[in-house]
């Protein structure tokens, strides 16, 4: 498996900078035959695996998404993984643990709105300490009914 894998990651590495369409005819080429390859391979080896392993449960969980696994191979726009997202959402899920003792269930709705704020932000492009300062000094005195003015993807640094 690591071989097709392998593959399959050597393909995008050659194509990390090119533009979607030939992005998409190079996978096409390159990549549908290795996941075809994979796919037929792991068929192979369902066979083989007793039910209920721990091993059988990764290839079973694989080959009931396949479709969605490769839709990679259908639109030159698509990342052929979530690794950049899972990266951006890594220190959520690490302060996860801490953020069960926020106090109470009210302090802990608080902290939820603050951290989508700055992911927001930093999402956007801004510099988190400067959008919520920026934020913080115009929300007293700004009207509510301009307060989407303060979202991270409509803010204006000012």
């Amino acid at each position: 498996a690591l071989k097709f894998f392998g593959e399959l990651y050597d393909v995008e590495r050659e194509v990390a900078e090119a533009d979607s369409v030939s992005r998409l005819e190079l996978r096409r080429r390159r990549s549908g035959p290795a996941a075809d390859a994979l796919h037929q391979w792991m068929r192979q080896q369902r066979q083989r695996i007793p039910d209920g392993s721990a091993t059988a449960k990764a290839i079973d969980y694989s080959l009931k998404r396949w479709d969605a696994l490769t839709r990679f191979l259908e639109d030159g726009d698509l990342p052929i993984d979530n690794n950049w997202v899972e990266n951006r959402i890594r220190p959520i899920a690490l302060g996860r643990q801490n953020w069960l003792f926020a106090g109470s269930l009210r302090a802990g709705k608080r902290a939820a709105a603050v951290m989508s704020l700055i992911h927001s932000a930093k999402l956007n492009g801004h510099d988190p300490y400067a959008y919520m300062r920026d934020v913080l000094t115009k929300l007293p005195s700004l009207p509510a009914s301009r307060t989407e003015e303060l979202l991270p993807h409509r803010w204006q640094q000012g």
